[in-house]
């Protein structure tokens, strides 16, 4: 017994599951309480994750990349499952469930945007890739959830094949404001996505006689919205409507800071060269890596997309940039351009002349 808990304790899916679920419990508990208990909960996905990040960056710390097992994959199924009832707890409160005061219930809208955001939107993004069914459909239902099912389609088929080049609504260029990102990529990209998928169905004639993906993402949605209005009242879907935009800027900041100033050379007249590990903006921060199932490893993705997310490597062939702080915090940085422009401009014209 003592040696089974020994394993398990060492196993990586241990730490991405500490790191991932532990600010959910946080929240869950400010949320249940609330006053110091939400307060205690914000810091803990905020302040005590991004101070973590920082010492573990300067001893040097890294989740060395090991080959998928039962474990790792159960662990993203747990954590993708575990989103839709921290959910409805979240709606609970944010309705007034829990008597939350307004400072409490700030503190909580912002928490739990941010594990959404950042943690549901990594394990589905991790799902979506996955071609086993049950995988894949809850990752698909977790961005439903979010009314963001779109994503499922446009990550795949748009993303995936135009990252870093104009013809990506998700990636930002050089200069360009998260302001200015934001509003350009949300409607893009979902019409990028109704596309490709219209476009597959042309040349398809099975899958033309089956649902429309973006009917399951309209009508789940707005399911959603129903239940959240059957289950919690008018309040519940006002909050539930502000922590999906919250969520979303979330998952628009994660593409803003990932592929920032990086461009592929054209090589004609709709064909680029291929994406390389040059292409996307790598972070290297230990506890945030773990808390986002690697997701900061966005060069290895974008090299292998099928690729586990305990083997996706930091940097490969160490040609990725580097983030200058993790991602958490570069998004937060994101949300001011001036100051954005000041740290990230640089980096990325001496890449160019490099």
């Amino acid at each position: 017994m003592a040696v089974n808990l020994k394993t398990i304790l060492a196993h990586p899916a241990t730490r991405f599951g500490a790191a991932s679920l532990s600010p959910a419990l946080m929240l869950v508990i400010g949320a249940t309480f609330g006053g110091v208990w939400s307060l205690l909960a914000f810091l803990w996905i905020t302040v005590f994750l991004g101070l973590a990040d920082r010492i573990a960056r300067r001893l040097g710390l890294q989740q060395a990349p090991t080959p998928p097992d039962p474990w790792t994959d159960r662990l993203a199924l747990i954590v993708g499952a575990a989103h839709f009832p921290l959910l409805a707890i979240a709606l609970f409160a944010l309705s007034g469930g829990t008597g939350l005061g307004v400072l409490s219930w700030a503190l909580m809208f912002l928490g739990f945007g941010l594990w959404f955001g950042q943690v549901s939107n990594a394990t589905a993004h991790e799902l979506i890739h996955r071609s086993a069914r049950l995988p894949f459909r809850l990752g698909k239902w977790i961005y439903i959830s979010l009314l963001y099912g779109h994503h499922t389609s446009a990550h795949r088929l748009v993303h995936h094949r135009f990252a870093a080049t104009a013809d990506d609504p998700n990636s930002a260029a050089l200069g360009e404001s998260f302001p200015d990102f934001l509003i350009r990529a949300w409607p893009g990209e979902f019409l990028a996505g109704y596309e490709m998928e219209n476009g597959l169905r042309e040349t398809s004639g099975g899958s033309a006689r089956r649902l429309h993906p973006y009917t399951v993402y309209l009508a789940g949605g707005a399911a959603f919205v129903l239940l959240a209005g059957w289950a919690f009242g008018i309040g519940g879907v006002g909050a539930y409507l502000l922590l999906c935009a919250h969520t979303h800027i979330q998952l628009l900041l994660s593409d803003y800071v990932q592929h920032y100033g990086l461009e592929r050379r054209k090589t004609g007249i709709d064909s680029y060269e291929p994406i390389g590990p040059a292409h996307s903006w790598d972070a290297p921060d230990f506890i945030s890596g773990l808390m986002m199932l690697n997701a900061p490893r966005h060069a290895d993705h974008h090299l292998h997309p099928a690729r586990a997310y305990s083997e996706l490597s930091l940097s490969p062939e160490g040609r990725a940039p580097l983030l200058p702080a993790s991602l958490p915090v570069m998004a937060t940085i994101a949300l001011v351009p001036r100051i954005w422009r000041r740290i990230m401009d640089p980096r990325v014209k001496a890449l160019r002349r490099a």
